[in-house]
């Protein structure tokens, strides 16, 4: 039975809930709603249908026509060589770039090739990295990072520089002097060499530098010339006071064999005054390698390093007591031989006039003065050769002279 609060004051009547109320509530929420984009009707479905045609036909009509005005519109064609901007040119000029964009002159903007276009650029010696983009509305800009020398090279009887990527750069000899370059002389870098095997010696070239120049002691400035043709030892060509002379690196522990030349040249100089090249690749004794002056004399010979001012006492010899002179040992089968090479000139006559080397720069009479002295040096060869051959020949006619084969008859 209904609960009732009639004649109670402030409390609701209660109201019977009735049947009609009942079902239209249940028809109210019998389910969800169709969304509009999936009507229920066959009309409705026909009319949203032809709706989306029209609107896809209409974008598809657009996008035709803005493409059609970028694409032929007047004011995004390149109308000339002013149109195309450039910046970071140094050793590059306009001259350069502009033939590599003659095709696209009177060309859209939009139809310009802009990663073939790099790739060209970079093919440019000079060019280390280059970037294009287009400036609406008809400005193509080109931006370029040039190559930086790090030393000269001598290749096909010239000098030249080298990047750190042993890419080899073309100078003329009065840009050269202008810009007042002072770095060593390599050999060994060949343009017909692969550019992997050029840059694995550059790096020889790099970790040597960088070696001696550490902490700023500047030890690089005393090289003038480096041999790079075995990438495993760097030859250094050292000038000591009137001679030069070659000193085996190796291709590690650069500054500790620096130091080690330097604090025994000295007196290696005045121990051996043909001395030619000096080999610091070992750790326990140094090859010394003597200008041969005469048929039979000893082309090389293997010394211990000179005493330092305070000489660590040898095992078994007592601190302060005297001790004997180390003698001088001749090269053996142990340690790895040296070419027998007379040490090479820094300079040649194939140094342009003008090119400053860690000797200074270079004038026509020192050119002239080096050449000279290659001719001299090969015409001294050539005497030494006639002489060695000279006491052989005058063995053989004494054996075949009378008297002999007389004393031959007796003996018989």
């Amino acid at each position: 039975m209904p609960f009732s609060n009639r004649g109670l004051p402030g409390m609701p009547v209660d109201m019977e809930d009735s049947d009609d109320e009942e079902i239209s509530g249940r028809r109210r929420y019998d389910g969800p709603r169709q969304p509009w984009w999936r009507p229920s009707g066959t009309w409705s479905r026909i009319l949203l249908s032809v709706a989306g045609v029209f609107l896809l036909a209409g974008a598809a009509v657009a996008l035709h026509l803005v493409r059609h005005f970028f694409d032929h519109d007047s004011q995004f064609r390149i109308e000339g060589s002013g149109n195309i901007q450039a910046t970071g040119l140094g050793e590059v000029s306009r001259a350069d770039l502009l033939p590599l964009f003659g095709a696209d002159i009177g060309r859209n903007i939009f139809f310009v090739p802009l990663s073939e276009r790099r790739n060209q650029l970079e093919q440019i010696p000079w060019v280390e990295r280059a970037s294009v983009m287009r400036l609406l509305p008809d400005q193509i800009r080109v931006s370029i990072v040039e190559r930086q020398p790090v030393a000269f090279v001598r290749h096909n009887q010239q000098i030249g520089l080298v990047d750190a990527n042993g890419v080899l750069l073309d100078m003329p000899a009065a840009a050269m002097a202008q810009h007042h370059y002072s770095f060593p002389v390599l050999t060994g870098i060949d343009a017909r060499d692969p550019l992997p095997s050029r840059k694995a010696r550059m790096a020889v070239y790099l970790r040597l530098m960088g070696d001696l120049d550490a902490n700023g002691q500047h030890n690089s400035d005393q090289i003038s010339e480096i041999d790079l043709t075995d990438p495993e030892d760097a030859r250094v060509l050292m000038p000591e006071q009137g001679a030069d002379i070659l000193a085996h690196f190796g291709e590690d522990h650069f500054l500790e064999r620096y130091q080690r030349y330097k604090a025994h040249i000295a007196g290696w100089r005045q121990q051996y005054p043909k001395l030619a090249e000096v080999d610091l690749r070992y750790d326990q004794q140094v090859i010394l390698q003597m200008t041969p002056a005469a048929p039979g004399d000893q082309a090389a010979a293997t010394a211990p390093e000179s005493k330092p001012a305070q000489p660590e006492p040898r095992p078994g010899v007592k601190q302060g007591a005297k001790q004997a002179p180390a003698p001088v040992k001749r090269a053996s089968a142990a340690v790895k031989p040296v070419k027998p090479n007379v040490a090479k000139p820094m300079v040649s006559s194939s140094h342009p006039a003008g090119t400053k080397t860690a000797k200074g720069r270079l004038s026509q009479a020192d050119i002239e003065k080096a050449a000279a002295r290659q001719r001299a040096a090969r015409a001294k060869a050539r005497k030494r050769a006639e002489a060695k051959h000279a006491p052989l020949h005058k063995t053989r006619q004494t054996t075949n002279s009378p008297r002999a084969a007389a004393a031959a008859r007796q003996g018989q």
